[in-house]
């Protein structure tokens, strides 16, 4: 009995301590816990601030290091060379591109002097057509005064005693003489010729009588 009633104080004493040592097991666990969360929060917010000053570098030294539009233009692309054969037609179209060029302007150098010749050309048949004009007008005067030279000639012929007209006539060329005589009044000539010789009568009068046979009948 003794034993059993010593056993259960025995028993009574250690049970409190025993179920104190998991409360206090307990409260070390929340504790680290806590200090756990804080720590993981310190930590994001300290890679949250290194992240945006390292992108803010990484922004700056990438615009100092991009290219610009000028420098991609002048440097071509790299893989977008163009093959040989490639380069050589282009060298080719080049090449026909100056060609054509150098005859365009060729053309047009030519053009140009056919303009300043046609032009030149324009002027010399107008000063042609003007001369010619001239000219006929010259002809035509030089025909009226000729003309009116004759009349007044063959007037004065007429006018003359017909045997010193017939004096003149005989030594004149037969042709001559016909002209005159076929200008005159029938009476006029018809005196002259009875003061000629027979001779130059019987010529001057073929020659008037010739004088007409080549003429067209119809």
């Amino acid at each position: 009995m003794r034993a059993s009633k010593k056993a259960a104080k025995a028993a009574a004493k250690t049970a409190p301590k025993a179920g104190a040592k998991p409360k206090a097991r307990k409260r070390r666990r929340t504790g680290r816990g806590t200090l756990l969360i804080i720590a993981s929060l310190l930590i994001g917010s300290a890679m949250i601030r290194i992240g945006g000053d390292a992108g803010k570098a990484f922004a700056v030294e990438n615009k100092k290091d991009a290219p610009t539009s000028d420098t991609l233009a002048a440097t071509p692309a790299e893989g977008c060379a163009p093959s040989p054969d490639m380069a050589e037609m282009l060298k080719l179209f080049q090449t026909r591109e100056e060609r054509l060029k150098t005859r365009e302007a060729q053309m047009q150098e030519r053009m140009q002097a056919l303009a300043v010749a046609d032009e030149q050309i324009a002027n010399k048949m107008a000063e042609l057509t003007a001369a010619e004009a001239a000219l006929r007008e010259t002809l035509a005067l030089a025909d009226s005064a000729a003309e009116t030279d004759i009349t007044t000639l063959t007037a004065v012929y007429e006018n003359m005693k017909p045997k010193d007209a017939a004096a003149l006539f005989e030594e004149m060329d037969p042709d001559f003489a016909a002209g005159f005589l076929a200008r005159m009044r029938p009476d006029a000539a018809a005196g002259i010729m009875t003061g000629l010789s027979p001779t130059a009568a019987y010529t001057i009068s073929v020659v008037l009588a010739g004088r007409n046979a080549n003429v067209p009948k119809q």
